[in-house]
């Protein structure tokens, strides 16, 4: 590969096929990844407090929104997960309660199959892990904030002290000694499952054919495989929810910028051959009182 140029689809493909190899061993598939499952969150945000005290995060204060419950509002920089209080004015349809439900949900990066932040960085600071997750090198950032605007998600952010860009690693510390999340690991009604992907996706599948039996038919998967979620190809932390993905703060349709990009190089060139067919008329076609 020395002195060889590639091009941009080139590099793309290569870097995808070397994360999948990676993550294989003699067994089958290392991805490990997230399964939130809203259904069974009761917004005690241990996980919150996992995270932030495994990761060494700083709080983000005390105060009260005026919105929620909830005093974190969104992730960012020092917060890589977040418990969000939804309150509606509709009931579950298997709950009593009149016109009102409360609806929990712990968000997180998404560690995306095909991930917006990883493809923008200029540095290479962000790469695939053997886990299949996409983690930050901090000491590698330089703070442009590319990845920021390239995440469908919202998720990375940059922190206001260094202005390097932050989130979650998947606890990759701790997955390298064998260990579980610590946001997995403190979840007391075992919503937030860790494990291979193919594994949680059957698990899932599974959570959603007994809600639907035991009356819940709203219950549905949001980004768990390509099929799914074709923007990103699949999360490697997806969700089971309740209502649409924007009651969630969720977008509907997510779509990586990059997978656009040969879109925007048509719709360029069609718009550059319109002008110059506007130049060339107008330098050989004239006025038509100047016609002799």
């Amino acid at each position: 590969m020395k002195g060889t140029v590639v091009s941009a689809s080139e590099a793309l493909s290569f870097e995808k096929t070397v994360a999948h190899e990676d993550t294989k061993n003699g067994e089958g598939s290392k991805r490990k990844g997230f399964f939130t499952d809203t259904s069974l969150c009761i917004g005690c945000k241990a996980c919150e407090v996992a995270c932030k005290q495994w990761n060494q995060l700083p709080s983000d204060g005390y105060f009260f929104t005026g919105m929620s419950y909830d005093n974190t509002v969104h992730l960012g920089a020092s917060t890589w997960r977040h418990v969000a209080f939804i309150e509606r004015p509709v009931a579950l349809k298997t709950e009593d309660a009149g016109a009102f439900s409360w609806l929990m949900s712990s968000d997180v990066c998404k560690h995306c199959a095909r991930a917006g932040c990883l493809e923008s960085c200029p540095t290479g600071a962000i790469v695939r892990t053997e886990f299949d997750s996409v983690y930050v090198q901090p000491d590698i950032c330089n703070g442009c904030g590319y990845c920021v605007v390239n995440c469908p998600f919202g998720v990375i952010d940059r922190h206001e002290e260094d202005g390097r860009a932050w989130k979650c690693t998947l606890c990759y510390d701790r997955l390298k000694e064998d260990m579980a999340p610590a946001c997995a690991k403190a979840c007391p009604t075992d919503s937030i499952k860790f494990g291979e992907i193919e594994e949680l996706r059957s698990i899932a599948r599974e959570r959603v054919e007994h809600l639907h039996e035991a009356g819940v038919d709203q219950a549905y998967l949001y980004g768990a495989d390509e099929k799914d979620q074709p923007g990103t190809e699949g999360l490697n932390a997806f969700f089971l929810l309740l209502d649409k993905p924007e009651v969630y703060n969720l977008p509907p349709d997510p779509v990586v910028p990059t997978k656009k990009a040969g879109e925007s190089w048509r719709a360029m060139g069609v718009a550059a051959a319109g002008i110059a067919a506007l130049a060339l008329a107008a330098v050989f076609g004239g006025r038509p009182g100047e016609r002799s």
